[in-house]
């Protein structure tokens, strides 16, 4: 938000990267609902939201990058929105290691 809110950027384009931060654990969501058999290592609707989630991740910090190269943002724009980048996956993925183990999770740890 800062590459778009501070008057030296003053450019909004950043905040497109807001979309990728929305879709990448839907593939996720989609390959948990699809998958039946838990017992398996692996299953190819699993490794294609794997596949699907690393392209929207991937996406979400060459976004910026291309966006200053061809100076629509400037370089310090660019730097905020992918140390954000960074802190936003980085909470999405605490999220799913923390709360999409298994059915042995309790609230009541909480």
């Amino acid at each position: 938000m800062l590459g778009c809110a501070l008057e030296d950027y003053g450019v909004y384009w950043p905040l497109f990267v807001l979309i990728f931060h929305v879709i990448s654990p839907i593939p996720h969501f989609i390959a948990k609902r699809a998958t039946y058999d838990s017992d398996a290592t692996s299953s190819a609707c699993r490794e294609l939201a794997y596949f699907f989630t690393t392209g929207i991740v991937v996406s979400a910090f060459g976004f910026p990058v291309i966006l200053a190269r061809v100076s629509v943002i400037k370089w310090g724009a660019c730097g905020l929105v992918l140390a954000g980048n960074a802190v936003i996956f980085l909470t999405i993925q605490g999220f799913f290691l923390v709360f999409g183990r298994g059915d042995d999770f309790s609230w009541e740890q909480w």
